[in-house]
């Protein structure tokens, strides 16, 4: 019971800072973007939770994610613009996330699945595409782990990203899906200064969440809490 208090005393103590928000201060270009919760941040990442939410997605076969990402973004863009069966126009929303999978080989190419995040008005019933390369896709409720970066999201930035962040999860022994991570985009071409760029991995379990810098400035009591709680889990 003493170290059920102690752990308990020890969260309250890291979810301090925790808030409920958007993610409005740099999505600045869409009239509607995805909402989230904070769950926690370290100094390395942030863990974000996710309600259901319904997506319009393609997939591209290609060698390099840019070039993946370019071919399914047009069909994505002329559903939007009024490629469905009810004609329907709709503001572009944000992000666009890219499907990657983790494990990929130079000499192969990869399929790269592009989601741009249905509007609000037509989660429940979005019109149906004119193209068939093109299928609707439930994200379901989840965790997941976010990197945020600036400057343009190519292929060897992501991967770069995406290498530094799973470097994080593993010192800290997160679990996540090893299969695939998300390209996450918020800015159009146009946009040169400011853009933002995120890396996701879907958190399997309970996340950790504290940072490496607290855990060395902590005493000897509190690592043995916190090796205790890495350990037992």
């Amino acid at each position: 019971r003493a170290l059920i208090s102690v752990l308990a005393v020890l969260a309250l103590v890291i979810s301090a800072e925790a808030s409920v928000g958007t993610n409005s201060s740099f999505c600045t270009e869409s009239k509607e973007c995805l909402e989230y919760e904070l769950v926690c941040k370290t100094d390395e990442y942030e863990v974000r939770h996710y309600s259901p939410t319904r997506w319009v997605s393609t997939d591209a076969e290609a060698y390099f994610m840019g070039v993946g990402a370019a071919m399914a973004f047009r069909r994505l863009f002329q559903y939007i613009t009024g490629a469905n069966e009810a004609g329907i126009q709709m503001d572009m929303t944000a992000p666009v996330l890219v499907k990657i999978p983790e494990e990929t080989r130079m000499w192969e190419p990869a399929i790269y699945t592009l989601n741009f995040p249905l509007p609000a008005a037509y989660q429940d019933k979005p019109p149906a595409p004119t193209n068939d390369k093109l299928y609707f896709t439930e994200m379901p409720d989840m965790n997941v782990y976010v990197r945020s970066y600036g400057g343009w999201m190519l292929s060897v930035t992501s991967r770069l990203h995406a290498h530094l962040l799973t470097k994080e999860l593993e010192r800290v022994r997160a679990s996540y899906n090893h299969t695939y991570h998300y390209g996450v985009g918020y800015d159009s071409p146009l946009k040169l200064l400011n853009r933002h760029n995120e890396v996701w991995y879907v958190a399997e379990g309970e996340p950790p969440c504290f940072s490496i810098h607290v855990y060395y400035t902590l005493s000897p009591l509190w690592h043995l809490v916190f090796n205790y709680m890495f350990y037992h889990s």
